[in-house]
């Protein structure tokens, strides 16, 4: 039987660990790139490891960035009152597209989902209640997916339990689920801004 070479089979299993990629599609992908020119290959490479070599997480909101802090929690004309939470960097570009949030983020980079072996332990949510000084509203933007709700509900009764052990929480936080607008199994980083600015216009208390 017929094998690929090593270094093809060894690039095909790569990008079949990215999401959404599979078998074929990255069988196609590497061919691909067998057939591109030296130099675009080079550049590709260069380029794969400057994202690790030029970007960090921002250390307050952990929003991908090439400095830290990140731009938005250096703008001193963000509201800070408001803070919303999301799962993922791409779902706070979607929410800024919507040109209808001023305020403060936090990136999960994720969600809840056991069956994933995905725990609050994965997330970025020990920091979260350290956060929350002078803000009068948290805004839980996850998505509306089964691992998206169990998140949010997660928070709630983190928050309630922080407030317990005496974190500095005020009584008088508001705790808000974005909602209307977007269908449930839908991801925020899909949606157009007409509907991200109805979701963010129709988020109710938790």
């Amino acid at each position: 039987m017929v094998k690929l070479p090593r270094a093809v089979r060894q690039l095909i299993d790569s990008f079949e660990r990215l999401p959404g990629v599979g078998p074929k599609s990255a069988q196609r992908l590497v061919f691909y790139l067998l057939h591109n020119p030296d130099a675009q290959i080079d550049d590709f490479a260069s380029r794969l490891k400057a994202l690790k070599l030029e970007t960090v997480l921002c250390s307050n909101c952990h929003y991908v960035s090439e400095h830290d802090p990140c731009e938005i929690c250096e703008d001193s004309d963000r509201d800070k009152t408001l803070l919303c939470v999301v799962e993922q960097p791409l779902d706070l570009l979607a929410i800024e597209r919507s040109e209808m949030y001023e305020g403060q983020y936090h990136v999960l980079h994720g969600s809840i989902a056991p069956l994933n072996n995905i725990g609050p332990d994965q997330l970025y949510l020990k920091d979260l209640a350290e956060r929350l000084v002078g803000v009068t509203e948290l805004i839980l933007a996850t998505n509306p997916t089964m691992e998206g709700e169990a998140t949010a509900l997660y928070i709630v009764e983190f928050l309630q339990d922080a407030r317990e052990r005496g974190a500095n929480i005020s009584k008088e936080l508001r705790v808000t689920r974005i909602g209307h607008g977007l269908p449930v199994g839908a991801d925020i980083e899909y949606a157009d801004g007409v509907t991200l600015k109805r979701a963010l216009e129709g988020r109710r208390q938790m």
